[in-house]
């Protein structure tokens, strides 16, 4: 582990570079806010290990690319807890990033990949399969693994992430970028929320397979989709927010969602059927003239993919709206079966600015030799609840420095009619009145994404969150436990704004759950405490972990015997 003391462009802190050596098995790292870290190869977080990051630390990824390529890699068994805050984010960009980079500086280095246990559909022996690209980096290949049986694995938390100019040429062969952030197999045990990709070269996420949840997505500005998933992808998600760049003469941009089902003959299982809720896809805009990528349509459903979209809203698009594909590589075993078999689901969602046109005969027309007349069937079937209307919101700039993106409805909108808002039955989901992935008093991208570091989010003040009394704090907050170490019990407190439901557990450092302290109990507003004894336990160090509305805070606590 090399440290050089110089100033590292706009961040100017002490620069220690990291070499993938410096990291070994069954070790616990913690990167901190008083240095940046250069990624001088491809790192990897290695089985057994924990990579703890800071709030408000940098991480930057040095120039190369194939075999040279930079980024980091946190395997199976590994863990990592980069969680920022909204006023001290996380940050992963370029060596290059001096403050001057913009949204089309983009393939500067790898990016992020986390690998879990979870279950894929692909059709291999134990269901796993090989990041390509990173396998033929990776010494040995197995770091480059993902999939398995363990559905609630945990890789650890993302919070407050910001993911920047990603996506160069990983390994021999061309094509083989990874994304913004990728994740393979990861499971519902990780919290992955607040996170950004921008000026991607590829996509911004990409899911394969899983069943990880989450929430507070923001997609922007990328070479090819926002986001994209495959290979049995699953889970919970809420609030995604996609806009696409039109990019210059020698790009394009690609599509807010590219859904695929699964590779192969696309008839494995489980099903890919994701959960999504309250998202805002926004295209290059309607007038954008698209020179390469994929972005024909905003959405697109294919090879045997499932999947369910409620209470969003898509638009500013140059092209098609959506296509379902109605015909795989195996009969019956394709996106529109799924649509009729109710494993595809989009209802309460408002569509408006197509460059197809405006209507769903439009937007949804014929792609090329593929027939749509079910995707036109079942949008205009009133029990779906989907509508064509303006949004109307406060803003959609895409130039940095106009602080003009500020994709809130505005007053009078159709988003905000609470009528035509889909209530889901899953505690996971918030239930909103409105439609979209903001509140009209939350601009939730403010502060911590790169989006409003370079300009372009609104500098409207609003309050983010319900108005609460002096009484109880203004948001959800978990203390550390007391004592801390302890033998055999602490004491674990929490704070809550208002009376809601809380889940809490413990987890030992491979992940796996120990003990439920609380399981959707309600609590009142003000203080509350639950008691942890582990007099049946071993030494070591646990990690507890508080879930409640959109909110998920992990500690860490000592055992001494």
């Amino acid at each position: 582990m090399a440290v050089l003391i110089f100033s590292a462009g706009a961040y100017a802190q002490t620069v220690v570079q990291i070499a993938d050596a410096d990291l070994q098995e069954n070790q616990e790292y913690t990167w901190t806010s008083d240095n940046v870290y250069l990624l001088t190869e491809m790192i990897f977080v290695k089985p057994g290990s924990v990579l703890n990051i800071e709030p408000g630390t940098v991480i930057q990824g040095v120039f190369g690319s194939g075999n040279s390529a930079t980024g980091l890699v946190v395997t199976q068994g590994a863990k990592i807890y980069a969680e920022g805050t909204a006023e001290d984010p996380i940050i992963f960009t370029s060596e290059f990033d001096d403050g001057t980079l913009t949204e089309l500086d983009r393939g500067l280095w790898g990016g992020v990949v986390i690998l879990g246990y979870a279950s894929t559909n692909n059709p291999t022996a134990d269901g796993t399969k090989l990041v390509e690209g990173v396998n033929e980096i990776a010494n040995p290949e197995a770091y480059a693994r993902y999939g398995g049986t363990v559905d609630n694995d945990t890789s650890g938390v993302l919070r407050y992430v910001s993911i920047r100019h990603t996506g160069i040429n990983v390994g021999d062969a061309a094509g083989n970028e990874i994304q913004g952030l990728t994740l393979g197999g990861v499971g519902s045990g990780t919290v992955i929320e607040y996170v950004e990709s921008i000026a991607s070269n590829d996509d911004g996420f990409e899911f394969f397979g899983g069943t990880v949840n989450t929430r507070y997505l923001v997609s922007a500005f990328n070479t090819d989709d926002a986001f994209d998933w495959d290979e049995g992808f699953r889970g919970k998600h809420q609030y995604w927010f996609a806009i696409q760049s039109p990019g210059n003469p020698d790009d394009g941009y690609g599509r807010a969602a590219e859904m695929d089902g699964a590779t192969g003959d696309e008839n494995t299982s489980p099903i890919a059927r994701p959960v999504i809720n309250n998202a805002t896809y926004l295209g290059a805009g309607i007038d954008a003239t698209n020179n390469a990528g994929d972005g024909e349509q905003l959405l697109i459903f294919r090879d045997n993919t499932g999947g369910e979209y409620y209470n969003s809203i898509f638009g500013d698009h140059a092209g098609l709206g959506i296509s379902i594909e109605s015909q795989g590589s195996v009969a019956d075993f394709d996106s529109k079966t799924r649509l009729e078999e109710g494993d595809l689901i989009l209802q309460n969602n408002l569509w408006w600015g197509f460059g197809a046109g405006n209507t769903i005969t439009d937007f949804a027309a014929d792609d090329g030799d593929d027939d749509q007349t079910h995707t036109r069937d079942y949008l205009s079937n009133a029990v779906n609840g989907n509508r064509v209307a303006d949004p109307a919101f406060e803003g959609i700039s895409r130039t940095a420095g106009s602080n003009g993106l500020d994709p809130r409805p505005s007053a009078g909108s159709p988003a905000l009619d609470a009528s035509a808002v889909k209530d889901l039955t899953d505690p996971f989901f918030d239930n909103n009145d409105y439609v979209g992935a903001f509140a009209p008093n939350n601009l939730w991208i403010t502060g911590w994404t790169a989006l409003d570091e370079l300009g372009y989010v609104s500098q409207v003040s609003v309050s983010n969150e319900d108005e609460v009394g002096s009484d109880v704090p203004s948001s959800i907050t978990l203390q550390q436990n007391y004592p801390n170490p302890f033998n055999p019990t602490t004491n674990i407190s929490f704070s809550l704004p208002q009376a809601q439901k809380v889940t809490i557990k413990v987890y030992n450092m491979l992940g796996q759950e120990v003990a439920t302290l609380a399981n959707q109990q309600r609590f009142g507003a003000g203080s509350n405490q639950v008691v942890f004894d582990a007099a049946d336990f071993s030494s070591g160090v646990y990690i507890y972990r508080l879930v409640s509305n959109n909110t998920t805070i992990t500690r860490k606590m000592t055992l001494i015997k």
